[in-house]
């Protein structure tokens, strides 16, 4: 949140002060039960040239961190993604807009309308659960711009570091088995969503988002229109009572607080569709580069990337201590067929061991023990290569205006001190 400054000071003091009490409270309301402790240093630039070190995390925060109030944006540091499904208190936020007020699920309704449908459709939550198959699948859920703050030059939008992501379980049923049952017209090509949330203008009938997939990721066997999370009620900041998953796209086309599906005979132009949103360059361009919106290209699957989640960025280790290395890796296409680790910068790499995943698009854990190291300063990397044969790049992948899909190499830095 940009602070208002005054000649006098107490209003960017005040603003300041307010920002700091809603991150403590909401770090201290959600988040105490699962802190963790750590003994950090402080990085000395000098140690290691080239690209920038590791995020360290704060030793005066603990919990998760609030990029944005309005709307409100929280992400999550790396060693507090552990489980193999996230729970609803360390899945990260992301709004684009103002989430819309409580209301109950017995009187929500899902309005399936467009210009490719011959007549629109309304289903009740209790409808959708008596007329079709449900379903239970975990999905990855990670917004395109995670990792966005490593870009140089930097690229506007939430700073996200590594934790604008997390790994679900969601019920509900196949949006396929939904657009299967109404009557779409030959020309479709595309599915959009239309959620409850307001913008932030509170004009009315303005959409802070509305986007869209095309009717072949739709008509796939992955796609979910889901009611649970975790086996419980979504909750609503992320998205109660319905919403839509789209596994292996760009987090911001599951949309939340679902209310509609608009069957298009076009790409879908709602908003954040157009312009630079969610988009990349069509061809490789140099660093700060300008680009015209007609030269960019729709994000749709998400590159293989990993995460370290043990140890933390910052630990202090006795040279007899093992060190155990941690974490998930995914893809936007299929399963990681291969993690490895190297601790000396990329020269050399160890394989860990990778666990399958739990279904199609669901993070798979790695772990390595790593051999005895000497006192120092060392960086753990991460790289998971897919069944494909894509690894991830150890430096930034493609610059684009937006910051969208870093998977470079995961690292953390820890210190081991002689015994």
């Amino acid at each position: 949140m940009t602070n208002q400054h005054t000649s006098q000071g107490g209003t960017q003091r005040s603003s300041m002060s307010r920002r700091t009490l809603i991150q403590g409270g909401l770090a201290m309301a959600l988040f105490s039960l699962f802190g963790q402790r750590h003994d950090h240093f402080e990085f000395v630039s000098s140690v290691h040239a080239g690209p920038r070190p590791p995020n360290l995390p704060s030793s005066k925060i603990s919990g998760l961190t609030v990029l944005n109030e309005r709307p409100l944006n929280i992400e999550t540091p790396a060693h507090l993604l552990t489980h193999q499904v996230t729970p609803a208190s360390h899945l990260f936020v992301r709004n684009n807009g103002i989430p819309p007020k409580a209301g109950s699920a017995e009187d929500w309704r899902l309005i399936i309308e467009g210009e490719s449908i011959k007549k629109p459709v309304t289903f009740s939550i209790a409808e959708l659960k008596a007329r079709f198959s449900i379903v239970t699948r975990t999905y990855v859920l990670e917004c395109a711009g995670n990792g966005r703050n490593e870009f140089t030059p930097s690229a506007k939008g939430n700073q996200w570091t590594t934790g604008a992501v997390g790994c679900v379980t969601w019920t509900g049923i196949l949006l396929k088995a939904l657009l299967e049952q109404v009557e779409m017209t030959s020309d479709a090509i595309y599915v959009a969503y239309v959620g409850a949330d307001s913008h932030l203008s509170g004009q009315d009938g303005k959409k802070p988002i509305s986007r869209g997939i095309p009717l072949k990721k739709a008509m796939s066997d992955d796609c979910m229109i889901a009611w649970s999370m975790n086996h419980e009620p979504i909750p609503r900041l992320h998205g109660y009572p319905l919403r839509l998953v789209v596994p292996g796209f760009p987090g911001s086309c599951s949309g939340k607080w679902l209310t509609g599906l608009l069957i298009r005979n076009k790409v879908h132009d709602g908003p954040k569709m157009g312009e630079k949103s969610y988009r990349i360059p069509c061809r490789p361009v140099a660093p700060g580069s300008p680009v015209e919106d007609t030269d960019m290209c729709i994000i749709e699957d998400m590159p293989v990337k990993s995460l370290i989640t043990r140890p933390a960025s910052g630990t202090v280790l006795k040279e007899a201590s093992p060190v155990d290395v941690e974490g998930h890796a995914w893809s936007g296409t299929g399963p990681v067929a291969e993690l490895h680790i190297s601790v000396d910068f990329g020269q050399t790499w160890i394989r860990a061991k990778l666990n399958r995943p739990l279904n199609r698009y669901c993070w798979q854990q790695f772990r390595l023990t790593l051999p005895k190291m000497g006192p120092g300063y060392y960086e753990i990397w991460a790289r998971a290569t897919d069944e494909d044969g894509r690894s991830q790049p150890m430096v930034l992948p493609g610059w684009n205006p937006k910051g969208y899909l870093n998977n470079a190499c995961h690292r953390v830095a820890i210190r081991i001190e002689a015994s």
